[in-house]
C-alpha cells in the first residue's frame, strides 16, 4: 500500500463519520513512535553507535545520551545535527522533525534550503556549517 500524503489524510478526517474507522483504515500512515524511540530505531537500522552520532553531530556526549534516553527534548537545530550524525537522508530528517513536533525543513526558507541541500548531498555537519556560515546563518549546534 502506498503512503498517503498529509493532505489526503486531512481530507479523509474531514469526510470521516467515525474516527475509529479512520484510524483502522490509516494505521500504516499514522505516526506511532515517540521521539525517544525513533532515533534509537534509526541507530539500529543504520548499524551505528551513539559515539558515531556524537562525532557526526558535534553534540556533547551526555546530552546525546539524555536525548536517546528520552530525558531531554532537543531543539529543532539539535535534531538536525543528530540527523547529520545519523547520516539521514532529507526525507528521513523530515520524518524525525515531524515525529518531534518540530517544523519540517522548508525549501522556501533560505537556511532550511541550505540544510536540505547538504542532507541531499550527504555532506557532514562541518560542511553544512561552512555553507551556513558562508551565507551568514547560524551554525548547527
Amino acid at each position: 500500500m502506498e503512503s498517503k500524503s498529509t493532505d489526503e489524510l486531512t481530507n479523509e478526517i474531514m469526510m470521516a463519520t467515525d474516527i475509529i474507522d479512520y484510524l483502522k483504515e490509516n494505521e500504516e500512515n499514522l505516526l506511532t513512535v515517540s521521539l525517544c524511540e525513533h532515533p534509537n530505531m534509526l541507530l539500529l537500522d543504520k548499524n551505528l553507535r551513539k559515539t558515531d552520532i556524537i562525532q557526526g553531530s558535534l553534540l556533547e556526549r551526555t546530552y546525546v545520551y539524555k536525548i536517546f534516553a528520552g530525558k531531554k527534548m532537543p531543539s529543532r537545530d539539535t535534531l538536525i545535527a543528530i540527523a547529520f550524525g545519523l547520516h539521514l537522508s532529507d526525507s528521513e530528517t523530515q520524518r524525525l522533525l515531524k515525529i518531534s513536533g518540530n517544523r519540517e525543513l522548508y525549501a522556501r526558507d533560505k537556511r532550511d534550503s541550505l540544510i536540505l541541500f547538504a542532507l541531499h548531498q550527504k555532506q557532514t555537519i562541518f560542511e553544512v556549517n561552512e555553507l551556513l556560515d558562508e551565507y551568514h546563518f547560524a551554525a548547527l549546534p
